[in-house]
């Protein structure tokens, strides 16, 4: 035990420790009256961390209702971040995307989750802003993934591939005549997503289908062990040749890193990162949108009428067959895709970030060399004054067209973030989530174990998530649809030359 004098040296040196810490930070860090107001902390330095790791995502949402500012600054331990909270401030940030930039806070985010070698980030950060012109690692990436997800023939041949497979998983989950089945609805999904998306990007050697690869990639427990077997698994892939039989999303990729001598482990371990941009948030906007549809009364049958009239129904050799077809739904379906939407609304918290590359000013506001900014999605997509009092509803009609007069500008809509860093997968993943739910809405009857529905909690959500995960599953007991009892079901994609607008991008790509 410590003598009383012991003691008071003890916390003496622990006050003089915060204290200079503080002043350091204050000097290092210090708050320009120019800059975006300071957003207030219960605690100096550290109040900020602590509100982030109680309330996540919505800690921002607080935060704004308190400033009450277009912007305002966050001062963090050796970090400063400015975070926008104004959709026209948003849209003028992205007009800026070479001084606020976002390719080198994805390459530190690349290197970090994906564990790759020093050699490997020194390719990566090669022009990684894309300074000097349209070449190194960085930019043909972003190259590689914009050709191979915009729509066309090239996304065409995923998307049926993926649907084919989203068809399996159905055709396996349907009982039989008479019978039910109890299934986790978000573990089902997880799984029918994860086979039909791998196998439609990584070819007939896709390394999800071995299953403890998939399990691997999923595991929150032991990220480093199990990504490091997911990274293997991929280099035997490559090694094997099975990129060479895949999507001209994934050969784009890798021919990428192949022109700038990536080594073929960080090619692998670089493809973990992009499967979680194809998957992490797919799966839960499917879990949201079916959870929702089922739990708001009445909205789930105006639905089924919707995606009934669009089915076609033929005999062949005394079976019946049904068919539904993807593009018709996007075209037909109005209240189906309003209800989409608004899921992602409701649902969506990721964060567009950049990295202040000099001294700027945003307006009127000075942002400092090497600060981070924020737009977080929430904020706007939860902002009263924006969508209006019943902002905190699930409101499925909120996107229909003969609602646009009550709702903001598309600008406002911020679920795929925007501008140059637009999520270009967005037509792929909006195709999957379509067909996994129209067809399960059309097949199948589906009520919860467990009494009423109950909307999970989402406490446990990832910070870098997109769209908000359920901390727990729910076990759901389906039916088969009465009266489709004795029927085959086909999902087909037809060709389309219209672009379903679901942001302001979309919209300019089809005028």
């Amino acid at each position: 035990m410590f003598s009383d004098s012991a003691g008071s040296t003890v916390l003496l040196i622990f006050i003089g420790a915060v204290t200079l810490t503080y002043f350091l930070a204050r000097k290092m860090w210090g708050h320009d009256p120019r800059e975006p107001p300071l957003a207030p902390q219960s605690i100096p330095i550290i109040g900020h961390m602590i509100g982030l790791s109680r309330s996540k995502f919505n800690y921002y949402v607080d935060l704004s209702e308190q400033t009450g500012s277009p912007i305002f600054t966050m001062s963090l331990p050796g970090q400063k971040m400015y975070v926008v909270t104004d959709p026209e401030l948003v849209q003028t940030v992205q007009k800026q995307h070479k001084i606020l930039a976002f390719p080198p806070i994805e390459a530190k985010f690349a290197s970090q989750v994906c564990g790759a070698s020093l050699e490997a980030q020194a390719i990566l950060n090669k022009n990684v802003n894309g300074d000097e012109g349209n070449f190194g690692l960085s930019m043909e990436s972003y190259d590689a993934m914009r050709a191979g997800l915009k729509p066309g023939s090239q996304l065409d041949d995923m998307n049926r591939l993926m649907i084919q497979e989203i068809a399996k998983s159905l055709d396996s989950l349907q009982p039989r005549k008479g019978e039910s089945r109890r299934i986790g609805m978000y573990s089902w999904l997880r799984d029918a997503i994860t086979t039909a998306t791998t196998r439609s990007v990584y070819g007939p050697m896709n390394p999800y289908d071995d299953k403890s690869i998939a399990d691997a990639f999923w595991n929150s427990k032991a990220p480093i062990a199990a990504r490091a077997k997911v990274a293997k698994a991929f280099e035997a892939y490559y090694k094997a040749g099975g990129v060479k039989k895949a999507s001209a999303l994934a050969q784009n990729r890798y021919q990428a890193e192949i022109n700038n001598n990536v080594p073929l482990e960080d090619i692998a371990r670089y493809e973990v990162g992009g499967s979680i941009a194809v998957l992490v948030n797919t799966a839960p906007a499917a879990f949201w949108t079916l959870l929702l549809l089922h739990s708001h009364p009445g909205v789930l049958d105006d639905i089924r009428k919707e995606i009934d009239a669009c089915i076609e129904t033929t005999t062949e050799n005394s079976t019946t067959i049904k068919a539904i077809d993807i593009t018709t739904l996007k075209e037909s379906c109005s209240l189906l895709l309003s209800s989409y939407q608004e899921v992602l609304r409701y649902c969506s918290m990721g964060t567009s970030v950049r990295e202040v590359m000099e001294d700027t000013y945003l307006g009127p506001w000075l942002l400092k060399k090497g600060a981070m900014l924020q737009m977080p999605s929430r904020i706007i997509h939860q902002d009263a004054n924006i969508w209006g009092a019943n902002v905190k509803d699930f409101n499925p009609r909120r996107f229909l067209p003969e609602e646009k007069q009550n709702r903001p500008r598309d600008t406002c809509f911020r679920a795929f973030g925007g501008g140059k860093t637009l999520c270009p997968g967005r037509h792929f993943a909006t195709n999957e989530i379509l067909a996994v739910v129209a067809v399960f809405i059309a097949r199948l009857d589906m009520k919860p174990v467990e009494g009423d529905w109950k909307l999970p909690t989402t406490a446990n959500t990832n910070v870098a998530a997109v769209v908000m995960e359920p901390d727990d599953d729910i076990e759901v007991e389906i039916r088969t649809r009465p009266g489709f009892e004795d029927v085959q079901w086909a999902i087909n994609l037809n060709k389309s030359e219209k672009i379903f607008a679901m942001v302001t991008e979309d919209s300019v790509e089809t005028e």
